[in-house]
């Protein structure tokens, strides 16, 4: 009866704190927005024996969507009476056919709720199904000499399955991988967890701080997070429950996605355990992610703009580095700068070096905010480093600059969570992409260990920085 009773409140799942679809968008954050045009009194007179009401779509500049102004004015005044009201109609049409017209088009995507298995893509096995055993992290490998003969888990860590696992292994970092693959145009992003797991590069030595992050902090492979691959909205839910059940129990969540849909839930999850207002996002990405107005509520080009939205990060604790990509425009640059969000493109990097602007960014990042979270996309690198990506643009950090960053941020603050995200290794001839997605996941694990050892951000172990048979570089000083 026990076990059925579990069962029963697992599959009936918990309520979600989430309005689904969020609070409708603010007048000012709706994206391109057309602006009133001027017609040329010239223009006006060729359009005379057009209707009304399509005149006004061209002064509402509503026609600009699907034609340049000064292109569409040179048009009219060169086509003969009976070619304009056609072409006139043709762009009415279109846009008739656009917009979202009520009773002709669904707003909502259904679901058949009579389904029996509706829940049972996240529903949780209880544990009083599984063999007895004593809570705790657990080990997998098969030989005394490492875990290659056992299954692969994310830095060869020991799994936990539970909080309980968690709290009593004293877990300092769970890996969680969330293959979310809906939120992106361009698939594949689905199997990034299990490359980063076969993968070597996350475990072991760095020789920067001569620190094995496993040996300073109890590491566990949490195993993924469910996804349905046919919804995205159903998806981010239960990863949002998955980070919050990790973070409350003192454990510091690193997500391996999966798209960048998931910075929306891994954000939120931080806020809802430490509070809103209590945490800041350093977001490296070559794009900018504040889509707005689109179709979709939430997809890889968006989370940031729905965690603003739904208040979970103040604008000004949302600090982005390494844009470059072919967006923002002025509008939408100006837009992010009234909303008091920090950016730091790779102009600005060019300009004044990265040691400055990482300086500023984490400035930015510590000045209201308690907690950290460290969203990666790993397009911000350069396609030389990462061709395993969905969208990948030219002019990116080099791994030489992106490991020392993220030990640096790692050991420089108080870390409520990391995602590294956009790994599609389909898309890569080479084990490159998952190779250097794993080595980052050990420079992020190295400076956590280095801040929980009390290592100053910088530290540099005097062993491996030289060879100390000599005073070259001046006197050596006492450790």
């Amino acid at each position: 009866m026990a076990a059925a009773a579990a069962a029963s409140a697992v599959v009936a799942g918990n309520g979600f704190d989430t309005p689904n679809p969020p609070p409708p968008l603010p007048q000012e954050d709706i994206m391109g927005e057309p602006k009133p045009i001027e017609i040329p009194a010239d223009v006006m007179a060729k359009l005379s024996g057009i209707a009304p009401e399509k005149v006004a779509l061209i002064k509402q500049g509503r026609t600009g969507r699907y034609v340049e102004k000064d292109a569409l004015f040179d048009r009219i005044r060169t086509m003969p009476a009976a070619e304009l009201t056609a072409y006139i109609d043709a762009i009415a049409a279109l846009h008739a056919q656009v917009e979202y017209q009520e009773g002709r088009d669904a707003k909502t995507i259904p679901l058949d709720t009579r389904s029996a298995w509706f829940n049972a893509w996240k529903a949780k096995r209880p544990l009083v199904m599984d063999p007895k055993r004593d809570a705790g992290p657990m080990d997998l490998g098969r030989y005394v000499g490492g875990r290659r003969g056992g299954f692969a888990t994310f830095a060869g860590a020991p799994v936990a399955m539970t909080p309980e696992d968690l709290k009593a292994g004293k877990v300092d970092v769970a890996i969680v991988g969330a293959p979310l693959d809906m939120g992106s145009g361009w698939r594949n992003a689905i199997d990034g967890p299990r490359a980063l797991r076969m993968t070597g590069g996350a475990g072991g030595n760095d020789m920067y701080a001569m620190i094995n992050p496993g040996s300073v902090l109890e590491i566990v492979d949490y195993g993924d997070i469910a996804i349905d691959q046919n919804s995205t909205e159903r998806s981010v839910a239960h990863v949002r429950e998955m980070v919050r059940e990790i973070a409350r129990t003192g454990a510091i969540p690193i997500v391996i996605g999966g798209d960048h849909s998931l910075e929306y839930p891994n954000v939120a999850a931080a806020a809802d355990v430490h509070g809103k207002g209590n945490v800041s996002v350093v977001h490296f990405d070559s794009h900018y992610d504040v889509g707005r107005n689109g179709v979709h509520w939430i997809t890889h080009g968006s989370p940031v703009y729905r965690v603003l939205h739904e208040g979970h990060v103040r604008p000004q604790d949302y600090i982005q580095v390494g844009l470059r990509a072919r967006g923002p425009d002025l509008e939408t640059f100006g837009w992010m700068r009234n909303k008091g969000m920090r950016y730091h493109t790779m102009v600005e990097v060019e300009k004044h070096g990265w040691d400055k602007v990482m300086d500023r960014a984490i400035a930015e990042a510590r000045q209201n905010a308690k907690k950290l979270w460290i969203s990666f996309d790993v397009d911000v690198l350069d396609p030389a480093f990462m061709p395993g990506t969905g969208t990948p643009v030219p002019g990116g950090l080099t791994m030489r600059e992106a490991q020392p960053i993220m030990r640096r941020l790692c050991a420089e603050n108080d870390i409520a969570g990391i995602d590294i995200v956009e790994v599609a290794p389909y898309l890569d001839t080479s084990y490159k992409t998952a190779l250097n997605s794993n080595y980052l996941l050990n420079a992020c694990l190295t400076g956590i260990a280095m801040r929980k050892k009390g290592l100053p951000p910088r530290y540099w172990s005097p062993v491996s920085s030289e060879h100390g048979q000599d005073d070259y570089y001046g006197p050596k000083k006492k450790s």
